[in-house]
């Protein structure tokens, strides 16, 4: 055990291919994942193929990890909120991590898709919480509660909408099959009774929800999808992934200010200044602002793209 845990410590150096391998797609990686999570998930990743550790068992010790950094963000004491900000981190390596795992032994299932979102919520629950449990034994009213909620909402809205920017790339511009509807969903839901698969229909209906959220709040990116599905049987030529590419790949990097690495620095901030109710108002002007405008632009280029293929249709 001495033997793994000194290899593991050791400095990364693995091929470039074999990393590359293990992302879901560069351009969706942020630079922080790409030159720090990544790797150090990668030689994770490597570890627990040689203990055979399951991507699930992973995701469920980083949603450990992320608790306790909700509890510790709750003390007033700037060396609690900076260790809190450690295992924080330590949550990303492993949700990071999970996923590698699962692509570097070919074990990517549903059920891992779904219940990685499924920990993050958790975790971030446990933040929001002990935030709002901690402004109010500062002498905050109640009403920092609504605070909280507001924010916690706004913060759901935004990582639902960028993961399914996400996942919408990976598909139209990528040519990745993964990426569901809420209808094809729903039937799968049926499908399933309480009695014999109670955690597969419980997962697959919080997966439901989620996509339904993401399909209200993207709704030409629905519509892009469904007429793919219509017009081109789900197969999607190499010049409309490039055009999509082209449209959209501007955009990613925008997107990724809406994931956990932006959320983890202001927290950072906040904590130094003394002041972690501005992290609240973060989420609910700044992140919403930018919400906004993502959303706008990326309805614009599906609405593009779904009259590009009805021209088309048509003068076939």
């Amino acid at each position: 055990m001495g033997t793994e845990l000194s290899r593991l410590c050791e400095p990364a150096k693995p091929s470039s291919s074999a990393i590359h391998a293990t992302y879901k797609s560069r351009e969706v990686e942020g630079i922080v994942d790409l030159w720090f999570y990544r790797r150090i998930g990668f030689r994770l990743a490597q570890f627990f193929v040689r203990r055979n550790w399951t991507p699930t068992s992973i995701t469920l010790i980083g949603g450990i990890f992320g608790i306790v950094a909700g509890h510790l963000y709750f003390y007033r004491a700037l060396v609690l909120n900076l260790l809190g900000l450690v295992f924080h981190v330590a949550a990303n390596i492993f949700d990071n991590a999970d996923g590698q795992l699962a692509r570097l032994t070919n074990q990517q299932s549903r059920i891992g898709r779904i219940l990685d979102p499924v920990v993050d919520h958790i975790i971030w629950f446990s933040i929001y919480l002990h935030l709002a449990l901690r402004l109010q034994f500062e002498g905050f009213s109640s009403a920092i509660w609504a605070l909280a909620l507001a924010a916690g909402l706004s913060h759901a809205a935004q990582a639902a909408a960028a993961d399914y920017s996400r996942n919408a790339y990976l598909y139209f511009g990528k040519g990745r099959p993964e990426f569901d509807s809420a209808s094809n969903l729903k039937r799968e839901y049926r499908r399933y009774t309480w009695r014999a698969n109670l955690w597969r229909k419980f997962l697959l209906g919080l997966y439901l929800n989620v996509t339904r959220e993401q399909e209200l709040l993207l709704p030409g990116v629905k519509q892009l999808h469904e007429r793919v599905d219509h017009d081109l049987a789900g197969q999607i030529p190499v010049r409309f992934q490039s055009r999509y590419g082209d449209l959209v790949l501007p955009s990613l990097k925008w997107w990724g200010l809406l994931m956990t690495n932006t959320r983890m620095l202001v927290l950072f901030a906040v904590f130094l200044v003394r002041q972690p109710v501005w992290y609240f108002w973060f989420e609910i002007t700044a992140a919403n602002f930018l919400l906004f405008y993502l959303v706008r632009k990326q309805e614009k280029i599906s609405r593009s793209l779904v009259e590009l293929l009805t021209t088309q249709k048509e003068s076939a």
